[in-house]
C-alpha cells in the first residue's frame, strides 16, 4: 500500500453562511390604500397584480374575500371595491386561501440552497439562529438592491455566544467563544459589527439530550443580555431545560430558542415570560425527530409536498436519527407549548432545520400541525408563523396582508383555518410580488429522481456478488475482492499533522489468519477535522461511485486499544460530507453490523468507506477483519 492517500477527504466541506439584516422598512399608511412605494433598487417595476376571490388570512384573522392589489412588490390596497388597473395580471383565488408569507423563527443557513428550499414551501423569511457569517455582506447587498427574489429573505444571528467547547463549537468551524462576563461586550460588539441582527446565546449543557458539554455561567448569560440590549438588539437564549429557561427569563431574555423538554413549565416561568413579553420558538419538529422519525417520514410522503422535495430532503426526513436521551418525551415538549400558549406567551413557529429529521420549508408545515396538536387553533398556529415572529423581531414590513406591506404571499388550496394541513397544498408563492416558478422546481426534482433511478439500475461492481470486501488473507495485490482497493487517509492533505500506517498482520478474527492493523496519531491541533485511518474504494477508481443497493449492511470484526473507532461512508449524494458512526471497541474481537440506512444514505453511489481512529488527540491502534457487505434480507 502507498504511504499517502490518493484523494482529499473533506470532513467539513466548504460551508458558506449567507445572512443579512433586512432593509429597514419605511413608514407607510396602514389604511385601505397606501401611497405606492418606489421599488427597491434593482427590483424591476412590473404591471400591477390583483388577487381576488380568495379567502384572505391577514396574519391574525380572516378578512373574507377582499381583493388584494400589488404594485412593485408592495401591497397597496386590500378591499372589496378595488378597481382592477388596466394591464394588471389577475389571479383568481376562488376556493383558495391567501396568507402572508410564512416565517420560520429558528433555522440554520449553511448554503444558499437552504433559502431556495424554504421559498418553494411558502417560507418567505427565515431567522437563522447560528451560522458562520462568511458571505453575510454579499447577501445583504443583494437583498438591499432588490435581488434574490427566488430565495427566502434572511435575518441572522451569525456566531452564537458560547463557551469554549460548548454547543456551537462541534461543527468543524472556528468560532469565537467567551470565558466569562468580562469578554461579553467585545463579543457582542463584534457580532453587531459584522451584521448580526440579534444575539443568540447558548445557555445549555446538553445534559437533557444526553450529550454533556461546557456552557456559560449565569453571570455571563446576564452580561450577554445586557450587552445585546445596550446595542438595541434582541437577546435570544438557547435552552433545553426548565431551569435554564427560568434563568434566561429572569435575566431579561427577549426569547427562548427551543421549548424545554425535561419538565412542565413552572408558575414562576409562566408569570415571568408573560410579564416580560418574551417569546418561545418551539422547534417541535426537531424535538419530534429525537423522539422518532415516523412523523417526519409521513411528511416526506405527503403528495402535496413530495413533488418539490429533492431526494436529499426526503432522506433527511426519513433517515434514522441518533438515539436520544432515554426518557426524552415529545409529550412533555408539546405540553410545555400548550401551557405557555394558555398563559399568553407568544409562540413562534420554528423548525431548527436542517438538523436531522427536518428540512427547510417543508418542516414548518409539520410544525404548524404540531402546534395545533398542542392546543393552538389553526388561526393561532398561522399567526405563530406570520404576524407573531414579524412583531417579535421588529420586521414591520411583513407578516400580514395590509396596505404598505411587502407582497410576500402564499396562496393555498382549501381552508387552513379549518384544516391546518391545507397549508401544504400550495398553489402560488410570491416573494416581493415576484411569482416563484414552482413547477420548474418540480421539474428539476423529477430529473434528479430519474438520475438516481438510473444510478440504482447500474450494475454492481464486478466481483462484489458475494459481498466480501476483504479478509486480508490474500496477497496485497488482491487484498480487496473488488473495487479500487485500500489506501491510507489522513488530514495531512488539508495541512493537518495526523499520521497513519496500514499493515497486514497475523492474528485475525476467528479463523482468519490475518487482519489489517491501523496505527496512527490524531493531531490535536487539527481537531475536530482531524482523521487517521484506512479508506476502501468500492468503485473502479478512488472516489468513483459504486452501486451497492444489492446490500443493506456493512459488517466487520474489530478490536483495538482505543475505546471507539470511526466508520464513515462517502457518497456522491452527500457532496463532500461523509456520514459518520462511532463504534465501541475492546481488546477482544467483536463483530459489528451497520446498516446503510443508519448512515442516512441510499447506497447507489458510494464512493468510499473509511475505518479509523476516533477524533481524540493522541496515538492509537485498531485492527479490522472480515469486512463484508450483507445482502438485503
Amino acid at each position: 500500500m502507498r504511504a499517502t492517500s490518493r484523494i482529499a477527504l473533506h470532513l467539513v466541506g466548504c460551508l458558506t453562511a449567507f445572512g443579512c439584516r433586512a432593509t429597514p422598512s419605511t413608514d407607510t399608511p396602514q389604511g385601505a390604500e397606501a401611497q405606492i412605494q418606489a421599488p427597491a433598487e434593482g427590483h424591476s417595476a412590473g404591471p400591477a397584480q390583483v388577487i381576488r376571490g380568495a379567502q384572505v388570512f391577514d396574519g391574525e384573522r380572516s378578512l373574507g374575500t377582499p381583493t388584494v392589489l400589488i404594485r412593485d412588490g408592495i401591497i397597496v390596497a386590500v378591499g372589496d371595491s378595488i378597481e382592477v388597473p388596466a394591464g394588471a395580471t389577475v389571479t383568481d383565488g376562488s376556493g383558495h386561501t391567501l396568507m402572508p408569507g410564512l416565517i420560520d423563527a429558528h433555522t440554520h443557513i449553511w448554503q444558499r440552497t437552504h433559502l431556495e428550499q424554504a421559498l418553494v414551501f411558502g417560507v418567505t423569511t427565515e431567522l437563522d439562529m447560528m451560522s458562520a457569517p462568511a458571505g453575510l455582506a454579499v447577501l445583504k447587498k443583494r437583498q438591499r438592491s432588490g435581488k434574490d427574489d427566488d430565495i427566502a429573505d434572511l435575518r441572522t444571528a451569525g456566531h452564537a455566544l458560547t463557551a469554549a467547547g460548548g454547543h456551537g463549537t462541534e461543527y468543524g468551524l472556528e468560532v469565537p467563544t467567551v470565558a466569562g462576563p468580562g469578554e461579553v461586550d467585545a463579543f457582542v460588539e463584534a457580532r453587531v459589527g459584522e451584521g448580526s441582527d440579534y444575539l443568540k446565546i447558548i445557555y445549555d449543557d446538553l445534559v437533557a439530550l444526553g450529550r454533556p458539554s461546557p456552557t456559560i455561567s449565569e453571570e455571563t448569560l446576564e452580561a450577554a443580555i445586557r450587552a445585546a440590549h445596550a446595542r438595541e438588539v434582541l437577546a435570544v437564549v438557547h435552552i433545553t431545560t426548565l431551569a435554564q429557561a427560568e434563568d434566561a427569563i429572569a435575566g431579561g431574555a427577549d426569547g427562548l430558542a427551543h421549548v424545554f423538554v425535561d419538565a412542565p413549565p413552572s408558575e414562576a416561568l409562566l408569570r415571568g415570560a408573560k410579564a416580560s413579553g418574551a417569546f418561545v420558538a418551539d422547534t417541535l419538529p426537531v424535538i419530534h425527530a429525537l423522539c422518532g422519525r415516523e412523523r417526519a417520514a409521513a411528511l416526506a410522503e405527503d403528495p402535496r409536498l413530495r413533488p418539490y422535495l429533492a431526494p436529499a430532503q426526503r432522506r433527511a426526513l426519513t433517515g434514522v436519527a441518533a438515539p436520544a436521551k432515554e426518557g426524552l418525551s415529545c409529550e412533555t415538549a408539546r405540553g410545555a407549548v400548550a401551557a405557555l400558549h394558555r398563559a399568553g406567551v407568544p409562540i413562534l413557529a420554528s423548525t431548527d432545520a436542517p438538523n436531522p429529521g427536518t428540512v427547510h420549508g417543508a418542516s414548518l408545515h409539520h410544525d404548524l400541525e404540531l402546534l395545533v396538536e398542542a392546543g393552538l387553533s389553526p388561526q393561532e398556529a398561522l399567526a405563530a408563523a406570520t404576524i407573531a415572529p414579524a412583531r417579535a423581531f421588529g420586521m414591520d414590513d411583513r407578516g400580514s396582508i395590509a396596505a404598505g406591506k411587502r407582497a410576500d404571499l402564499v396562496l393555498v388550496r382549501g381552508d387552513p383555518l379549518t384544516d391546518i394541513t391545507a397549508t401544504r397544498d400550495i398553489a402560488r408563492v410570491w416573494k416581493r410580488g415576484t411569482v416563484l416558478d414552482r413547477e420548474a422546481i418540480a421539474g428539476r426534482v423529477a430529473e434528479e429522481v430519474a438520475a438516481i433511478e438510473a444510478a440504482r439500475s447500474a450494475p454492481p461492481p464486478a466481483g462484489s456478488e458475494s459481498g466480501r470486501i476483504s479478509d486480508f488473507d490474500d496477497s496485497e495485490e488482491k487484498i480487496a475482492a473488488f473495487g479500487a482497493g485500500w489506501e491510507p487517509s489522513t488530514d495531512a492533505m488539508i495541512g493537518g499533522g495526523s499520521t497513519v500506517t496500514l499493515t497486514v498482520v497475523k492474528g485475525g478474527a476467528e479463523r482468519s489468519r490475518q487482519a489489517l492493523e491501523i496505527r496512527g496519531v490524531i493531531d490535536g491541533a487539527t481537531l475536530p477535522q482531524a482523521w487517521s485511518g484506512a479508506m476502501f474504494f468500492p468503485g473502479e477508481g478512488p472516489m468513483a461511485p459504486a452501486n451497492l443497493t444489492s446490500f443493506d449492511t456493512l459488517s466487520f470484526s474489530a478490536r483495538g486499544d482505543v475505546a471507539t473507532m470511526r466508520v464513515m461512508i462517502f457518497a456522491q449524494q452527500q457532496g463532500t460530507m461523509p456520514s459518520i458512526r462511532e463504534v465501541e471497541l475492546s481488546a477482544k474481537w467483536t463483530r459489528h453490523e451497520l446498516r446503510f440506512a443508519d448512515f442516512g444514505i441510499d447506497p447507489y453511489d458510494v464512493t468510499a468507506i473509511f475505518f479509523g481512529l476516533p477524533a481524540v488527540a493522541g496515538e492509537g491502534a485498531l485492527r479490522i477483519d472480515q469486512v463484508r457487505l450483507e445482502a438485503k434480507g
